[in-house]
């Protein structure tokens, strides 16, 4: 069975961070392992409290499952601190790492700040160079890029300068547009588009994570970036169309609705 590791924060409402992770993993059939990289008390009204997972602490959970089991990709999720950044780059250059995910999480769906104002130039500088892809959305690819996006153009030229600069594949999600739920990717030069429909559903909590996850399971069974985006967009709308509604605010998608039709 093919291997995926998350690294990324804990979500106790369990609608998006390394629970969402895991889920999206199984229900795609691959073996998922954690390092969790903060404790975070949320729900689908935002985020109440943080908690760090300690430099030590996160390097021996990365240790004792590269140490044991290997890895065919790995998805990096919230990293609060750059200190965190440093370490998890240190260690994925160590393993030899490949297929690397870096899902730029900045802020949480309900508008809570999840990453440390710094910390986003230490994470461009040191594991972007190393990522198969990162995955921001529109927000934080502006934040990346210091360029503003407005329309379709905008999104390829911020992709554009994002990859360039720091060397990786760069897939920009059009979620946040008003128009449709379009993702351009930026790799060796060239773009792609992959067309998606918006889906009148306000639960929304954990796409950025599902996303990327879905990412890192597709690359891990071996299909290529392109195939790995396609099939994982695919999954997504399904777990977006499922209609899931839990909580008083965005509440969050439906992993098992593929596995739910089938049974």
């Amino acid at each position: 069975m093919n291997v995926v590791l998350t690294i990324a924060g804990s979500d106790s409402s369990g609608g998006a961070g390394i629970q969402a992770d895991l889920k999206t993993m199984t229900c795609l059939g691959v073996y998922g392992m954690s390092a969790i990289t903060a404790l975070t008390a949320q729900n689908t009204m935002g985020v109440d409290d943080v908690v760090e997972t300690s430099l030590n602490m996160l390097e021996a959970q990365i240790d004792s499952c590269l140490s044991d089991i290997t890895a065919d990709a790995v998805k990096i999720g919230m990293l609060p601190s750059a200190e965190q950044v440093l370490v998890v780059a240190r260690k994925l250059r160590e393993y030899k790492m490949k297929n690397i995910v870096v899902d730029p999480v900045m802020v949480a769906t309900s508008g809570s700040a999840l990453m440390k104002d710094a910390t986003k130039d230490i994470m461009a500088k040191y594991l972007f160079p190393i990522a198969t892809v990162i995955t921001p959305n529109i927000p934080e690819a502006e934040a990346l890029s210091g360029m503003r996006i407005c329309n379709r153009d905008d999104m390829e030229n911020v992709g554009i300068e994002i990859g360039t600069k720091y060397g990786c594949a760069v897939l920009v999600k059009g979620g946040h547009s008003i128009e449709d739920a379009s993702d351009v990717l930026f790799d060796n030069g060239n773009i792609k588009w992959f067309e998606g429909k918006r889906i009148n559903n306000p639960n929304t909590h954990g796409t950025g994570c599902t996303l990327s996850s879905a990412i890192a399971s597709h690359l891990a069974m071996g299909y290529n970036l392109k195939d790995s985006i396609e099939r994982s967009k695919r999954y997504l709308e399904n777990a977006i169309a499922a209609d899931l509604d839990l909580g008083h605010g965005q509440g969050p998608l439906n992993h098992m609705a593929r596995l739910c039709s089938i049974v």
